[in-house]
């Protein structure tokens, strides 16, 4: 049976925050993004004023969203999309997110002060990238950086779920919801072996 778009988007979502945050499934995802649509409709997202986080955390989560997921010529940034009004609107309704994003947060800012500057958003962009390089690759992390590599994953698979269940995030995948495809003919033979199916079964 064909997969619903509301669907898609669930299990999107689920397999990006689900496999880091145990306790966080689709119900917390679609009321997230159903929070996300109707602030949209009274203000820019852009305006909004966070209910979980503070001012300052909640700058540095935007930030951290579009180097993320920066705008291109497919679509905006994640924060164009919505993706930090998401993010505080998940940590209203899961346990279990809010200790841990915070507590990445405040590393960040720790370890920027540590290497002689003082907040992550006031860093020149190419110190930024240069501090988010070197946690970005879990695999290869250095030991004392393994704190910030996990807070890196939390916070792009976040990001990644509140993206791709956006509005934007959804044109950006070119994704045709439950629409007609008369061209379409079925899987390929090859397809179907690979299955161990045949189109000859009953």
């Amino acid at each position: 049976m064909a997969l619903s778009r509301r669907e898609s988007l669930k299990l999107m979502a689920l397999a990006a925050i689900g496999s880091t945050v145990p306790g966080c499934g689709p119900s917390d995802i679609e009321k997230a993004a159903s929070k996300v649509a109707e602030a949209s409709k009274t203000m820019p997202l852009a305006d909004r004023e966070p209910t979980v986080l503070n001012r300052h955390e909640y700058e540095t989560v935007k930030m951290l969203a579009d180097w993320i997921i920066p705008a291109d010529d497919r679509s905006g940034s994640a924060t164009d999309a919505g993706v930090p009004a998401f993010i505080d609107f998940i940590l209203e309704d899961t346990e279990g997110i809010e200790e841990p994003l915070r507590e990445g947060l405040s590393w960040l800012d720790t370890h920027v002060a540590s290497t002689g500057g003082r907040t992550f958003i006031e860093l020149p962009s190419e110190d930024q990238e240069a501090v988010l390089s070197r946690i970005a690759y879990p695999d290869d992390v250095e030991p004392a950086l393994r704190e910030g590599a996990q807070f890196f994953t939390l916070m792009r698979d976040m990001t990644a779920s509140g993206f791709w269940s956006s509005q934007m995030g959804v044109e950006d995948l070119g994704y045709a919801g439950n629409t007609a495809n008369p061209g379409w003919e079925g899987c390929s033979h090859e397809a179907m072996a690979h299955l161990g199916l045949s189109y000859d079964e009953a």
